[in-house]
């Protein structure tokens, strides 16, 4: 099997519907930030455990995880455009739920609702996000991205500003994210369809872009694997720093759960930021490149984070959280040129791989945090990057202006 770049046929980017499918997946991630978010005020009304909590988060995750490539692969055979409001719909009611669940087994089926509303939105908003890309693949796939990851920073600041002061029943205001997610998605969702249309009747040819040359089925098979591995440690490092250490900043540091939320909104934002500038940067110096130095810059940072003063806290998860998500949206793509025909089943294989990462690792945080303590975790936790060197071994890509 052999990949041969070829430029893209559509070479004019839309715009209008690149934004609003980052709009839409900045609402959706809004949707999935709430649960981190709620998690000190559940730990708090209900006096969960650590690794309750983490079964909450693992709920979440692991549904999108195993969905996201199935619907992936079936979006590939016969896409469904109208699937994207369906699904949103699908989070409306799981957030109304978890607004109002009396008890944990309601909480965990709530959570679910949420899990398979994102498994649908990621590989057919993907699949939206590559039509309207044109020639800016990089930059399309970063504004997708990054819309996702802004959603997941606003995690700490809905913890501070909505479910600290109304407690549970705060998560019911983001009933009217998800219905205005359904009404931007459903505009999304007749484009896309015309979209789709055109290709049928030949008006249009499907845009099939790669940087890859020449490698063999083997070869595209390890490839994949490394590229696993890296999004693994970068998402179980991430999962801990969202969700778990506002408990270190809290029995370490002293901190207010609002006070330390807004430290972990830094790392949050700056790792939107990274996820923003990756994209563009790939397609000027190359994909590994990027993965490459989201690897290696944070490597000394994350050992020293448990150590630092608070002071230095804030730099060091500035940093951290800028350079390993600098690589978040280039995975994505990385994934998706090394099988260009499959464009939904990538999508969601890496991001869903993100998602089940995420949903392992809380459970297997929450518990050592339960067992050794919660300074020991982080210090063990720390280490996580380095599993991430293996990206070292990924074959190198062309820049896209090679192409040209």
């Amino acid at each position: 099997m052999k990949n041969s770049p070829q430029a893209a046929t559509a070479a004019n980017p839309v715009f209008p519907i690149m934004i609003a499918i980052g709009v839409c997946h900045l609402f959706n991630d809004t949707l999935q930030a709430v649960i981190p978010a709620m998690l000190p005020i559940l730990e708090k009304e209900h006096q969960f455990s650590f690794k309750q909590l983490g079964f909450i988060v693992f709920a979440l995750n692991i549904v999108a995880s195993l969905l996201q490539p199935v619907i992936g692969f079936f979006s590939d055979r016969k896409p469904k455009p109208f699937a994207l409001p369906i699904g949103m719909t699908f989070s409306l009611v799981g957030m109304a739920g978890l607004a109002l669940a009396p008890s944990y087994w309601l909480i965990i089926v709530s959570v679910l609702f949420l899990g398979f509303g994102s498994a649908v939105f990621h590989p057919e908003g993907s699949r939206v996000s590559f039509l309207s890309a044109g020639n800016k693949r990089g930059l399309s796939q970063s504004i997708f991205q990054v819309g996702g990851n802004s959603g997941q920073a606003l995690a700490p600041l809905i913890s501070a500003f909505v479910l600290v002061p109304l407690g549970q029943i705060g998560a019911a205001v983001f009933v009217l994210v998800a219905a205005a997610g359904i009404v931007l998605l459903f505009r999304i969702s007749v484009w896309y369809k015309k979209q789709l249309n055109e290709e049928r009747l030949g008006k249009r040819k499907k845009a099939i872009l790669s940087t890859m040359e020449n490698l063999s089925k083997k070869q595209i098979t390890i490839a994949l694997i490394l590229l696993m591995i890296v999004i693994f440690a970068r998402s179980f490092y991430v999962t801990n720093i969202t969700s778990f250490y506002i408990f270190h900043l809290i029995d370490n540091y002293g901190v207010t759960i609002q006070h330390g939320q807004l430290y972990i909104f830094l790392f949050l934002a700056l790792g939107a930021v990274g996820t923003f500038f990756g994209g563009p940067l790939a397609d000027r110096i190359g994909r590994k490149k990027v993965i490459v130095l989201s690897l290696v810059v944070p490597l000394p940072l994350c050992l020293l984070l448990p150590y630092a003063p608070l002071w230095a806290v804030i730099l060091l998860l500035l940093v951290i959280g800028f350079f390993i998500m600098l690589s978040f949206s280039v995975t994505v793509i990385y994934a998706q040129e090394l099988v260009p025909s499959k464009i939904g089943t990538m999508a969601g294989l890496t991001v869903g791989l993100a998602f089940g990462m995420g949903a392992i690792g809380a459970v297997a945080i929450g518990g050592l945090m339960d067992s050794l303590g919660v300074y020991q975790t982080m210090i063990i936790t720390s280490f996580l990057p380095f599993i991430g060197l293996v990206g070292l071994g990924l074959p190198r890509d062309q820049k896209v202006q090679a192409m040209n």
